[in-house]
């Protein structure tokens, strides 16, 4: 028999206990998504299920970051952790961000009624659905542009300016990595610029946003990308600040040269940050990651003053925190540093973490002295 793709399937155990209901996938790893405890769940309950779990994910939010002047950014919806697999949603300030990742809620009547729901509960400028091209070439999903699926008027608003920490970053729903920023690094922004001070090296920098919260504090900034354009934007969420004491200056190039031209040249700082991108996409990337990770660590505990402050981080979800705890340790041993961790931190709350659900604990933050 056939099985349509991206439908729903009821789940039974392999002595016909029924299970539940999943989403079908005919080209992913993982074939089926769960979605209900309830048998035989038609198309229709599926999307009602979607409308209350996404109204239920808002309240949460809503709990945990009321909007502010200090903060109007969160993501909404966490996919698997909010019991709605293949969808992401966030909010940007005024704008809000829909992926859908699965061929069963790549479909139209997902996003009408997912949209429908966020009209309800926010009262948005825009609404735009930003596709992941990686994931959709996985799904066997065919290529899409990004699109406007509500404006409240007849040009759609794709651009905006956000605030987390009281700290003012620009926002185009159509550029920029994952949904256009990290929001899952709110919190340890903050917390990276709690111990920070001297001159600081933010690698990886992105659009700026360890370096801008380190120049909060800092004498001297310099954030550091292989991306031009996020250096652009970067600098522009500089002056968005202008409150800020550090002296800040960009420099575009690649984290390993840089890092090993660096400690050769005998730079020094009180204070680095290393928030690469994900190493390790795969299971098959893992020994690679892991030297990366320890290259990187080692280099930057090379170049910090005795006393200084390293906090280093790791997005990549097939990298657990035992395995990032020991590259690290590796990395101190090779460097003959005494390394002490002063915080192991992870996502934003508004990315909660499941039990039993390891990939929900992707990001590890360490906040580190190193003497």
């Amino acid at each position: 028999m056939e099985i349509t793709p991206g439908c729903i399937l009821s789940v039974i155990d392999a002595r016909g206990i029924a299970l539940g209901s999943a989403t079908f996938s005919s080209a992913s790893q993982i074939t089926l998504r769960m979605v209900s405890n309830r048998p035989a769940l038609s198309r229709a309950e599926y999307l009602t299920e979607i409308q209350a779990r996404i109204h239920a994910a808002i309240d949460l939010r809503e709990s945990l970051i009321p909007q502010s002047d200090r903060d109007n950014a969160s993501r909404l919806v966490f996919s698997e952790a909010d019991r709605l697999p293949g969808i992401i949603i966030d909010r940007y300030n005024d704008l809000v961000v829909l992926q859908l990742l699965t061929q069963a809620t790549a479909q139209d009547d997902v996003r009408s009624a997912a949209t429908d729901m966020l009209r309800r509960r926010l009262s948005p400028a825009t609404i735009v659905e930003r596709p992941d091209p990686r994931v959709r070439v996985a799904e066997a999903l065919p290529p899409i542009e990004g699109e406007s699926l509500f404006a409240d008027q007849a040009e759609p608003k794709l651009a905006t300016v956000f605030t987390i920490n009281g700290m003012h970053f620009a926002y185009n729903a159509l550029s920029g990595q994952k949904t256009g920023a990290f929001l899952d690094q709110r919190l340890n922004y903050a917390a990276a610029a709690h111990y920070a001070h001297g001159s600081a090296l933010d690698v990886c920098t992105y659009q700026g946003g360890f370096a801008l919260h380190l120049a909060s504090v800092c004498e001297r900034v310099t954030g550091v990308d292989a991306s031009r354009a996020a250096l652009e934007v970067a600098d522009g969420n500089l002056e968005r600040n202008p409150h800020l004491r550090a002296k800040v200056d960009w420099i575009e190039a690649d984290a390993f040269d840089l890092l090993r031209e660096f400690e050769a040249g005998g730079q020094k700082y009180g204070t680095i940050v290393l928030d690469p991108p994900a190493f390790a996409k795969s299971k098959r990337a893992m020994e690679g990651a892991l030297r990366g990770y320890k290259e990187m660590n080692l280099r930057a505990m090379k170049m910090l003053e005795p006393g200084g402050i390293l906090t280093t981080c790791s997005c990549s979800q097939h990298v657990s925190q035992q395995d990032f705890l020991a590259v690290v340790a590796a990395a101190a041993v090779d460097a003959q540093r005494r390394v002490q961790v002063i915080e192991a931190r992870g996502a934003a709350p508004d990315h909660p973490a499941m039990l039993g659900l390891p990939e929900t604990s992707y990001l590890k933050c360490l906040i580190c002295r190193v003497e």
